[in-house]
């Protein structure tokens, strides 16, 4: 049953909220069962209340290890014998573990009065008392209940207590519910596929429906039942490709395809020993819970050492003997200092050149990741950016880059000397804020450097997914169609907000290491090939083709990630992932020495641990965590669209509002209707050109009468303590990400209730002058939004070419060093200047917070709209820009001997080619 062009509503954004919420249904109708008088009418309609929701359940629990279908068996069967409150008992009990999460850390899937038969205690404990780490593992096959209760016992048999982890199996008879079990249950660490299961199931509800679309749309196509075993291999590594898979068949060895072979952590035969299979669960788990270098820097921590080098912090010997400074390290602990040491050697490694700990856990981060190559950086994503562009640019390259991109983008131009070609995202003026750029507006600007024989000087393209509102870009759409113009070009993705994005499959999909993996792969098949050919047939004379060439397609693509920003690491933490397929052949020599040229010899040690932790914790709750993460957005989102208080003052921005119609084929408008429920957005993220991350949530305050910044300031943080990132003059934006809890959410929502109290009692306390005056502030923050301009042009002093796109912003930032070269004018005689005719040549970035982009860079023309943009700016922070100077100009001659010079150097490169030529 395909619902791929349906609309899709649920009244709970997840499964997990729809388990809970019928489960607290469950507590409280059973509650009122076991206080009704026997025999009453309203014993009746408890019970029978009681029943649908345990038979509601039973379709859920199926793919659970607790409480499980068996206990929901129980459950009926104590219903059925009028044991009303022992069933009471039962459900609180059941509902108190799975709110609080009790039953992982206590490893135990029986309510207390029940003996614990699965796992005894010297099971589930280490010698040390320490809790052991707890897993699910999931066996795929047609089995009887006698068989499975048969392999409980075996598999009980082969567990020892020295044994680092504890795990419980749980079986799943088809395909269809294998998949609903891995998307449904985030404690699933490993797959025992075992044969070919059958694909259907019997299981589905119209209850669970909403929640299991990608399940829906698979379609076999021409694939056997006989290969459904390998297909759902494939299919668990597309959706969790962290997990551990294994195969077991009787298919021999000569027959099993590459593809088998090489899909599975290792294939069994029957005839092996269950043994093997358990030592290779185990195995695998412990090679995942590895970390390479935070190991090793505990292990070196233990160490007795004697230290005649750097840093007189190290072992903490500075500080706790300190009469001074010794708060200082017992507010860290005496760990942190143990761990600070200069040491490359002694068990421990360099970043700059590892070979040890440190190659490992970069290695593993890859693999995580999705990557051919990770590297680490230390010292935040603001340099990684400028290593990748230092490392695959040279000077006079050309780079496409969005202009509203972080200014380390615009830094990295300057440094790596390249050209760039700006472009414009299109704007949100309501709000103050840009969206992203259309995969139009980039292709129009390739094909007009085309036109003027500069394509081949294009070398990246550069764009930010997603953008610091949350404006999400159809990766794969945008690379199939640039490499369709330029096959070679390489494509640099900041995802400095979006690390968190490859550990959950909607979201993954649009993120660069899966697309780069994704299409190298597709265009090697020869059904690729065949759809070319044909594509290309059915092109009009002088159509610009919309798929790449499959002979000449090379996937080059990198994407620089703020660890520290949405997962677990310190402050700084961030890596560079890599697919390029000509790495070793174009880039690594040139990627190294950027990497050494920005990153520091003595990096931060405990940051790197982190890294390394931080990898680990994605391994094995990256799922969990950044689904919950998204649950909380959407949780977020209801409360205050749902309360009436809050309504007065805010509104929760949504689909619409950031994304013109034309961007979205699949019609999704919003996440959350007050009527329908949620809209379900797997066919929006697979489907259209942008999309809204929706933890990213932006708070349109305008009729507060507050602007963002004090809004943030005055209220958030003075009274609340609210931390949030960033503001615009009329909104503020929330974030949440794997750290926020539903208390933080709660505190969240209480405090604008509050603010919103405050405010009623505010307005109500106005003099009818006052309300005029406020009422006139808040019209403002509405309706006189400051336009937005868009990138006006390089100077023709600063063009490569004349009236073709690109600028030498390097010489622009260095001509600035001379003080003689440039002058201030007042932004108000801005204007009448450029009425008189004269071209004003900036100097320098002028950077206003927020945005927070340049408005203005080297070698950029001023137009009225960025003058009259500036003008209505009310930021008290602007970089590049003091007011009781002026804006920073170059001098007439300036730009004269510079358009001269750039003149004759035009001409000489003419010339240079025409001998080329010849």
């Amino acid at each position: 049953m395909s619902t791929k062009n349906k609309h899709v509503t649920s009244p709970y954004y997840s499964i997990g909220q729809l388990r809970l919420a019928k489960w607290n249904a469950l507590k409280l109708k059973c509650t009122e069962l076991s206080h009704a008088k026997k025999g009453s009418a309203s014993e009746k309609s408890h019970f029978e209340e009681v029943q649908t929701i345990l038979n509601h359940l039973k379709c859920i629990e199926c793919y659970f290890v607790f409480p499980g279908k068996v206990k929901i068996e129980k459950l009926l069967h104590c219903l059925e014998r009028s044991e009303y409150t022992s069933i009471s008992h039962h459900v609180a009990e059941i509902t108190r573990q799975l709110v609080s999460d009790d039953y992982l850390l206590n490893n135990n899937t029986n309510t207390p009065d029940e003996p614990d038969q699965a796992r005894p205690d010297e099971l589930r404990e280490l010698s040390s008392g320490q809790k052991k780490n707890y897993f699910e593992v999931l066996f795929v096959e047609n089995l009887s209940t006698i068989e499975e209760n048969a392999l409980h016992e075996k598999l009980k048999e082969l567990r020892e207590s020295n044994e680092p982890f504890t795990y419980d199996f749980i079986v799943q008879r088809s395909f269809q519910d294998a998949m609903i079990a891995l998307m449904f249950n985030p404690n699933i660490q490993a797959v025992v596929i075992r044969y070919a299961p059958p694909f259907v199931s019997s299981n589905i509800s119209e209850l669970i429906t909403p929640y299991i679309q990608h399940v829906l749309n698979i379609d076999l196509k021409t694939r056997s039942e006989s290969e459904l075993g390998p297909l759902l291999g494939e299919y668990v590594k597309q959706f969790r490709p962290e997990l551990d898979t294994y195969y077991v068949t009787d298919t021999s060895l000569t027959d099993l395809k590459n593809s088998t072979l090489q899909q599975f952590s290792r294939i069994y035969y029957r005839r092996e020993d269950l043994q093997e299979l358990h030592l290779g669960i185990v195995r695998g788990i412990r090679e995942r819970f590895d970390t390479p270098f935070f190991t090793a820097l505990k292990e070196y921590s233990q160490k007795p050492t004697g230290i005649f080098h750097a840093m007189p912090i190290s072992r903490g010997n500075s500080v706790f003997k300190s009469r001074w400074i010794k708060d200082f390290g017992e507010f860290y602990g005496r760990n942190m200092f143990l761990a600070e040491t200069s040491a490359t050697t002694g068990g421990l490694d360099s970043l700059l050149q590892p070979t040890g700990p440190l190659k490992k856990a970069q290695e593993m981060a890859a693999d995580t990741y999705g990557a051919q190559r990770t590297f680490f950086v230390t010292n935040g994503t603001s340099t990684a950016n400028k290593i990748v562009l230092q490392a695959i640019i040279e000077p006079g390259d050309l780079v496409l880059i969005d202009r509203d991109c972080h200014k380390s983008h615009h830094y990295g131009m300057v440094l790596a000397g390249a050209y760039p070609v700006y472009l414009d995202s299109y704007p949100i003026q309501e709000y103050s804020m840009y969206g992203a750029v259309p995969l139009k507006s980039i292709k129009e600007k390739m094909l007009q450097l085309k036109k003027a024989g500069r394509l081949d000087k294009v070398k990246m393209l550069l764009l930010t997914n997603c953008t610091f509102d949350g404006l999400v870009y159809n990766v794969e759409k945008v690379m199939e169609q640039i490499l369709a113009i330029k096959p070679d070009m390489i494509f640099l993705w900041d995802e400095a907000w979006f690390a968190f994005a490859g550990f959950t499959y909607i979201y993954k999909q649009r993120t660069g290491m899966y697309v780069a993996k994704k299409l190298f792969k597709k265009y090697r098949t020869e059904t690729y090939k065949k759809e070319y050919n044909a594509h290309i047939k059915g092109l009009s004379v002088g159509e610009t083709p919309s798929l790449p060439d499959p002979e000449k397609v090379c996937i080059r693509v990198y994407s620089t990630q703020s660890t520290h920003k949405t997962l677990s690491s310190f402050r700084q933490g961030s890596m560079i992932h890599i697919w390029d397929e000509d790495f070793r052949k174009k880039s690594e020599n040139t990627f190294l020495e950027a990497y050494m040229t920005h990153t520091s010899t003595s990096p931060n040690y405990q940051m790197l641990a982190s890294l390394d932790v931080g990898r680990r914790q994605v391994e094995f709750e990256g799922y969990e965590m950044v689904e919950k993460s998204i649950e909380m957005a959407m949780v977020l989102r209801a409360k205050i669209n749902n309360n009436p208080q809050l309504n007065k003052y805010f509104d929760v921005l949504t689909v619409k509002n950031f994304i013109p119609d034309e961007y979205r084929e699949s019609g999704l408008n919003e996440y959350y209707d007050t009527v329908t429920g949620w809209n379900r957005m797997e066919t929006a993220w697979e489907k259209d050109e942008f999309m809204l991350d929706p933890t990213k949530i932006t708070l349109f305050i305008g009729r507060t009468g507050v602007d963002g910044d004090t809004f943030k300031n005055k209220y958030l943080m003075d009274q609340f303590n609210i931390q949030i990132n960033k503001t615009s003059r009329n909104t503020v934006l929330f974030m949440t990400n794997i750290g926020t809890t539903r208390g933080s959410v709660a505190y969240l929502t209480n405090a604008l209730l509050k603010i919103s109290e405050q405010l009623d009692e505010e307005f109500r306390s106005l003099n009818s002058r006052e309300t005029e005056i406020n009422q006139e502030k808040i019209n403002s923050l509405i309706h006189e939004v400051p336009p937005l301009p868009d990138f006006s042009f390089f100077h023709s002093s600063f063009r490569a070419v004349p009236n073709v796109p690109g600028g030498n912003i390097r010489d622009a930032f260095f001509m600035a060093y001379n003080e003689e070269n440039y002058e201030y004018i007042s932004l108000k005689d801005c204007t009448k200047a450029m009425e008189d005719g004269r071209e004003l040549v900036a100097s320098s970035f002028v950077i206003p917070y927020p945005p927070g982009f340049p408005v203005l860079v080297p070698g950029q023309v001023v137009s009225h709209e960025i003058i009259n943009f500036m003008l209505a700016l009310d930021v008290s922070e602007i970089h590049g820009y003091r007011a009781d100077l002026g804006l920073r100009i170059f001098r007439k001659s300036v730009l004269n001997r510079q358009k001269t010079a750039t003149a004759m150097g035009a001409m000489s490169m003419g010339a240079s080619k025409k001998i080329t030529i010849k």
